[in-house]
Formats: C-alpha cells, sequence, structure tokens
C-alpha cells in the first residue's frame, strides 16, 4: 500500500514537471507572438508615417517654389531685383527649411526605440505627435481640439504613447472620412486626479457598432477599416496596460467614441 502511495506521488511528480515544461513552451511562444504583432504593429505605423510625410511636406514645398516664381520672372525679363525682396525670400526659404527640419526630427523620434521610461511633459508629447498627423487631418477637414486643464509629469516610454495616441486618432480620421460625416471633429482632453492622467480622445463619428464595444482591442479585429490590419488598438491596450501600467478603455457617447487613456501620475 505504502509503495503504491509513492509511486503514485512520483507519477504525479513528474507529470508536474512535464506540465511545468509545457507552460513554459507556451509562454515563450506567446512572447515571441507578441514580439511579431507589436513588429508589425510598428511597420503598418511606418506606412502611416511615410503618407503623413508627403502630406506634411506638400504645402512647404508648393510655398518654396511660389518664393522663386516672381524672382524667376524678373530675371527672365531682365527687371531689377530689389534686395529687400530676395532677404524677405531667403528668411521665409530659411522659416519653411527649419519647419520640415523638425518634422523630420518628429518622425526620427517617433521611430527611435525606448530603451528606458523616462519623465516627460505630456503636453509636449501631444503637441510632436500632432505635429506628424495635423496635415493629414486638414487634408480631410477634421476639426481637432486639444484641451489640458494642467500639464502633468508621466514616466513612460513616450515614442509608445505617441503610437497609442497615432492609432487612436487615425482610426478615428478613416470612420469620419468613411461615413462622410459633416463638420469631423475630434477632440483630446487631459485632466489629472491624485494618483492618474486622464486622457479622453472623442470623435463625432458616430460611436462603435460592434458590441460589445470592448472587441476593437482584439487582434486583427478590423471593424469598419477597410484596409485594416487588425493590430493597431491591440497594440495600443498592451502598451498603455502592459507597458506602461495604466488602463485603455472605449465607449460609446451620443456623438462618437469615447477612448481613455489612464495612466499613473510621475
Amino acid at each position: 500500500m505504502r509503495q503504491t502511495r509513492l509511486d503514485d506521488f512520483m507519477e504525479l511528480e513528474e507529470h508536474n514537471k512535464e506540465l511545468e515544461k509545457r507552460i513554459k513552451v507556451e509562454v515563450a511562444k506567446n512572447r515571441e507572438k507578441d514580439k511579431l504583432m507589436f513588429q508589425q504593429a510598428k511597420l503598418a505605423s511606418m506606412g502611416e508615417m511615410l503618407g503623413n510625410i508627403s502630406h506634411q511636406w506638400r504645402q512647404p514645398l508648393m510655398e518654396i517654389s511660389s518664393l522663386f516664381i516672381p524672382i524667376e520672372a524678373k530675371l527672365s525679363m531682365d527687371m531689377e531685383i530689389e534686395k529687400e525682396e530676395l532677404l524677405e525670400s531667403i528668411a521665409k526659404l530659411n522659416e519653411i527649411s527649419k519647419y520640415m527640419s523638425n518634422t523630420i526630427d518628429d518622425f526620427k523620434n517617433f521611430f527611435a526605440k525606448d530603451k528606458q521610461k523616462i519623465e516627460f511633459e505630456l503636453l509636449e508629447q501631444i503637441n510632436s505627435t500632432i505635429n506628424i498627423i495635423s496635415s493629414s487631418l486638414k487634408a480631410h477637414d477634421i476639426k481637432l481640439d486639444i484641451i489640458i486643464q494642467k500639464n502633468p509629469m508621466m514616466v513612460g516610454y513616450k515614442n509608445e504613447y505617441s503610437q497609442v495616441l497615432i492609432n487612436i486618432i487615425n482610426n478615428a480620421k478613416d470612420i469620419l472620412v468613411q461615413r462622410k460625416i459633416k463638420t469631423p471633429h475630434v477632440k483630446i482632453l487631459v485632466s489629472q486626479n491624485d494618483s492618474n492622467i486622464v486622457t479622453l480622445i472623442e470623435d463625432n463619428g458616430g460611436g462603435i457598432s460592434t458590441k460589445p464595444v470592448e472587441k476593437i482591442f482584439d487582434p486583427f479585429f478590423t471593424y469598419e477599416k477597410v484596409n485594416g490590419s487588425g493590430i493597431g488598438l491591440f497594440m495600443s491596450k498592451l502598451i498603455i496596460e502592459n507597458n506602461m501600467n495604466g488602463k485603455l478603455l472605449v465607449k460609446n457617447n451620443k456623438k462618437g467614441a469615447v477612448f481613455t487613456i489612464i495612466t499613473p501620475k510621475a
């Protein structure tokens, strides 16, 4: 009888060891899947960013071209060019070049790999993010309002935070355009309480028809987007909840969708 119990115990011990091995293997596989999906999300963002660069630079390039049209016309007609006119054009050219250079810096910073969590000003990061996508919003006549009651400090991976903002705003933009909403509008509202920073991103696109609405955070769920990858919002939730110890929530209000990002204060 005692030997039988010992044999049962040894068998159970072996079974537990085998189960632990399987769990470790599955955990490792899931981590690899998460890494792959994160990379796919980054590549999808890169494609969108390249489109945003073209929007961002089109107007400045047209302005540069228009600066020199009258000067070229005067030169071709052997007309005199005033010194002040040249200096004014050069000053304007320098201003446009600086703007284009700053735009490149914003894009470069967005794709830089965050090696460690740092403390950063939320308003500065929001402004940097909006600079990346503002031309794309303007191209579709989408109004953007930013309301910040206070400018809190955050601790985290600031480029990943920007990626979350861009994912949410781009999704709102796509829905507003696809549904042909009149006077399309996106609003960012930042507030804070004793322990958390709360960022609301609202649109007037009519809301999320999927039930439950939280399903839009599922991997590869594309909702109404025609060419969506279905991983942007999934990765956004992963970034906020796993990497920044926060929460990413979604609900509908009377006008449209409301995304709530809750992150701990610095």
